[in-house]
Parts: C-alpha cells; sequence; structure tokens
C-alpha cells in the first residue's frame, strides 16, 4: 500500500482512480464535497436506496467508479472513527474483490464531519497495509 498526499482537484483524477467520499445512510448529499459528487456522478441511486433504509452504517457501496462510504445514519450526525474504520473495511474488500489498485480521495471524515486527520490517516494504513493498492489524498 502507498498513501500519497498531494495538492490537487480530486475531480481532475485521471479516469483509472476510483474516488471515495463519506456520506450518511439516509443519502442527503446535501453539504461538502459530496454535492459536488452527487452533481458529477449522478448518485439519486443512492438516495432512492436510501428512502427503502437499504444503506447501512460501516458499509461501502460504489456508483460507478465512486466509493460511497456510509459513516453516519443522519446528515446531521457526526461519525466516529469506528463507523469511518468500518466503511473503510468495506471498501477494500471490494477493492480486493474487484481488482483494484488505484483510490483517490479527499481527507475523509475531516471536513463538516470534523475527524482528525492523523487518526482517519492511520486507519487506511492500518486497513490496506496487506494489499497493493495506491490512495491518492487530494486537498486543494
Amino acid at each position: 500500500m502507498e498513501l500519497i498526499e498531494i495538492k490537487k482537484d480530486l475531480f481532475t483524477m485521471p479516469e483509472d482512480y476510483f474516488l471515495a467520499h463519506c456520506i450518511s445512510a439516509d443519502a442527503k448529499m446535501g453539504a461538502g464535497i459530496a454535492v459536488l459528487f452527487r452533481k458529477k456522478f449522478k448518485l439519486s441511486s443512492l438516495q432512492e436506496r436510501a428512502t427503502k433504509n437499504e444503506l447501512e452504517v460501516g458499509k461501502c457501496y460504489k456508483v460507478d467508479r465512486v466509493f460511497n462510504l456510509i459513516t453516519k445514519s443522519k446528515y446531521w450526525h457526526k461519525p466516529t472513527y469506528e463507523t469511518l474504520t468500518a466503511a473503510v473495511r468495506s471498501m477494500k474488500e471490494s477493492c480486493v474483490n474487484e481488482s483494484i489498485s488505484k483510490l483517490a480521495m479527499p481527507e475523509i471524515g475531516c471536513g463538516l464531519d470534523k475527524l482528525q486527520w492523523g487518526r482517519v490517516k492511520e486507519i487506511l494504513k492500518e486497513e490496506f497495509k496487506d494489499i497493493p493498492i495506491e490512495i491518492t489524498v487530494c486537498r486543494l
């Protein structure tokens, strides 16, 4: 596993990168970078699943090339390091099963959700330590 931190617009990463971000199980995606993900990647299928209570905290749902990590139940809640870890673990399983070797993401859980990047980075390193993957963290 290689973790790279760069200054770059996440949405300008090459098409061979799968992108990741955190959302709530209600799939509102009405604030922060989630708004951009919703608009750029047409994530309405997630919103439909949310209305049927099909999205589970601690899981990751892939839509096209976007991993949507469910880290809290409602948009106004805050995630915990435990729910983030569970969602990252779910994403790792998908990466292994689908032979995905390139991920790009913002500092997940650290914007509006207020988690500390140092701890989140350690979670990523620990969860992905045993697989060949490049994780690029983009910040502007």
